[in-house]
């Protein structure tokens, strides 16, 4: 009893511990929740739209009917609902709302014998669905099952013609046929909309994608979405990695990112691993290194280099005019730290002093080590996130003794300045494009804020769509033509075909 009563107590720590921590964490609120609504009932309507209706045909006593080519003309759907549905759903409702159709039809009665065109709208039309979220194996966001319910309040058709007010009492069998056919194809139509297009719109997530030549970025979901009942929560792993090494996984020692707010229609939170991850996945692709020489050093440091070595210099003769390098590389993958004071990057490098003699190799004239703090902004554009970085701290010194360090002091400032006007756009250049945050292609941010916590930073922002459902998703897919529907001036049936 007392060991299960132990294990009982530690269950909770050890299901904890098994959990990943997201690197990145998506939430949407009602607020976006509301965004996706208006734009998600134009594509519903589209879809309805779409409907087929199976030919309907039959006889009552010497009433003969055919029904054909039946079409949506006009939808009507003021009153809908989405709304989030713990645990990971979303409830999707159409109440009282109404479908004008228009049918093509034959009729024989006795031996009259009519063809002509019939309106019809089917009022009081209910539609209730629940998406169910899940994580497929890919670690994408999908649409794993779809529940849906569908009923027609009441059926109305209206008969024109010649023989208008001899079929009218007989339209029942027509108008109960129509209602029944219509209400049959209403779930189908949207349960393909829904696990089929829409999960095609979801294709276009980036789940592991490549940054640049270096370096990749896996943002595949750790675990199914969290639904509450104003929220819906998405954990990624936020991890980038070497290209040389796609299969390497990272520790994670960060703290969680936790997202309080809900005033934005969307959140993105991301961990210092997130930002750790690539520094370290540059790191390992070697990469972080920079070399300079001739030219491209100014000339006022390259003077101060000589005066500060000459004595070596001098002992090289003949070369002492052999031009100079400098050889800068980090020496550990950089770490990052947010605080809500602000974010930086500890940097530790070592810079190699060569001269290179032509026609022979270099010669290190000194090797000293740098530790620099870089403060970075870090700011949304469209869906990259984008990292700026500033020089703040920086100090050298030597790794040989500390009489080197202080002979090595008049080099702070020049090599500072060489830093910052040098080297510092040099490495925004490479970053200026940033990394995609992981949003459904057509889907943008606005209005984006910046806010720092402990350990994690957040972006809070509003959504925006710059593409329809519709327009994404038929980009993504072969869509067959259908070819459009002729009326015939003339009957085509007799009384015996029907």
């Amino acid at each position: 009893m007392a060991a299960g009563s132990c294990l009982l107590l530690l269950l909770p720590c050890l299901v904890t511990a098994s959990r990943s921590t997201p690197g990145c964490r998506i939430r949407i609120t009602s607020k976006g929740l509301d965004l996706v609504k208006q734009e998600g009932l134009r594509f519903v309507e589209q879809e309805l739209h779409n409907i087929t209706v199976s030919d309907l045909h039959g006889q009552e006593g010497q009433f003969h009917y055919n029904i054909s080519q039946v079409r949506v003309t006009d939808l009507q759907l003021a009153l809908s609902d989405l709304h989030f549905q713990p645990q990971q759903h979303l409830a999707f409702n159409i109440n009282n709302a109404s479908i004008s159709l228009r049918f093509r039809r034959q009729l024989l009665y006795w031996f009259f014998y009519d063809i002509g065109s019939i309106n019809a709208s089917a009022d009081g039309v209910h539609i209730h669905t629940v998406l169910q979220l899940a994580k497929d194996q890919a670690g994408r966001l999908k649409i794993s099952n779809m529940s849906c319910d569908a009923s027609i309040a009441r059926m109305n058709a209206g008969f024109s013609g010649t023989l208008r007010k001899v079929y009218e009492f007989l339209s029942t069998f027509i108008v109960t046929g129509m209602r029944y056919l219509l209400s049959q194809q209403i779930c189908p139509s949207l349960e393909h909309a829904s696990l089929v297009l829409l999960n095609s719109l979801l294709d276009t997530v980036p789940v592991r994608s490549y940054v640049d030549e270096h370096i990749g970025i896996d943002y595949s979901l750790l675990q199914d979405p969290a639904v509450s009942t104003d929220t819906l929560d998405l954990d990624f792993k936020g991890m980038f990695f070497p290209r040389k090494r796609e299969a390497q996984e990272l520790e994670h020692h960060a703290v969680e990112p936790v997202i309080k707010e809900t005033e934005r229609m969307v959140y993105v939170a991301f961990s210092e691993y997130f930002f750790d991850s690539a520094m370290q996945a540059y790191f390992q692709a070697g990469v972080l290194a920079i070399q300079l020489q001739g030219e491209k050093i100014p000339k006022d440091l390259e003077v101060l280099l000589r005066a500060t070595f000459f004595g070596t210099i001098f002992m090289m003769s003949p070369t002492v005019d052999a031009p100079l390098q400098l050889l800068l590389q980090v020496s550990a993958p950089p770490r990052c730290t947010i605080k809500p004071s602000g974010t930086s990057v500890s940097v530790s490098a070592f810079l190699n002093i060569s001269m290179v003699p032509p026609g022979h190799p270099a010669v290190q004239l000194s090797s000293m080590v740098l530790e620099t703090k870089l403060s970075a902004k870090v700011f949304l554009q469209g869906k990259a996130l984008r990292m700026q970085l500033d020089l703040r701290r920086f100090r050298i010194y030597s790794k040989q003794s500390a009489l080197e360090s202080l002979a090595l002091f008049s080099l702070q400032t020049p090599l500072k300045t060489l830093l910052q006007l040098t080297i510092m756009p040099i490495i925004n250049e490479r970053t200026k494009n940033g990394v995609q945050i992981p949003l459904p292609e057509g889907i943008d941010f606005t209005k984006e804020v910046v806010t720092n916590h402990a350990g994690f930073l957040t972006v809070g922002a509003d959504l925006h769509f710059s593409k329809g459902l519709r327009e994404v998703i038929d980009k993504y897919r072969t869509v067959p033509t259908v070819p459009t529907p002729t009326w015939p001036a003339e009957p085509s049936l007799g009384p015996h075909q029907l």
